[in-house]
């Protein structure tokens, strides 16, 4: 299988990258991230993972673009639902890459997180893999949570404490007052 793999981050993409090698697949990866922000973190990121990439021999399809703003039009005033347009854009993106590039299937190194809704994800990423063809593949990554997270820290990459977009930053830091 010739697999087009979506990724978040190199801490995230330990584990998949693991279990589809194992299962015979001829990965490739993808960065296309537009809710990363500010800049700097997004930069942060896609160093880290061209030196993963580059150790383990991982070929990784990038683009020049980092369309934040119009992330953030289709988030505003719609900040609770976020998540939707957020794996809608990234898993519509990869769904085109993977067409283009004739991939049997993609996935997202979002099935990695314990902090993501599968359920969103997997019916977002059927619903693209019908609508523009190709195949989605779900597979529940986060039973190596752990592993990924200690490979990680030995090989002392940066690790990113907030999935990335500037509402997901607040949260981190803002916690609201009980009344």
């Amino acid at each position: 299988m010739k697999t087009l793999l979506h990724i978040c981050c190199a801490p995230c993409a330990i584990y998949p990258l693991r279990i589809l090698r194992e299962q015979g697949d001829e990965v490739y990866g993808l960065f296309y991230n537009p809710n990363i922000h500010p800049y700097t973190e997004y930069k942060k990121r896609y160093e880290t993972l061209e030196k993963y990439a580059g150790d383990v021999g991982l070929k990784v399809i990038t683009s020049d673009e980092y369309p934040m703003e119009e992330f953030l039009r289709n988030v505003v005033f719609r900040e609770e639902n976020r998540c939707r347009y957020c794996y809608y854009d990234r898993l519509n993106y990869t769904a085109h890459v993977a067409k283009k590039g004739k991939f049997d299937r993609f996935t997202t190194t979002l099935l990695y997180s314990k902090f993501q809704d599968h359920a969103l994800m997997k019916e977002i990423g059927e619903s693209m893999g019908k609508e523009i063809g190709g195949y989605f593949y779900y597979e529940d990554f986060r039973d190596g949570w752990k592993e990924g997270i200690e490979t990680s820290k030995k090989l002392g990459m940066y690790r990113q404490q907030y999935c990335g977009c500037i509402f997901s930053e607040k949260e981190r830091y803002f916690k609201k007052k009980n009344r």
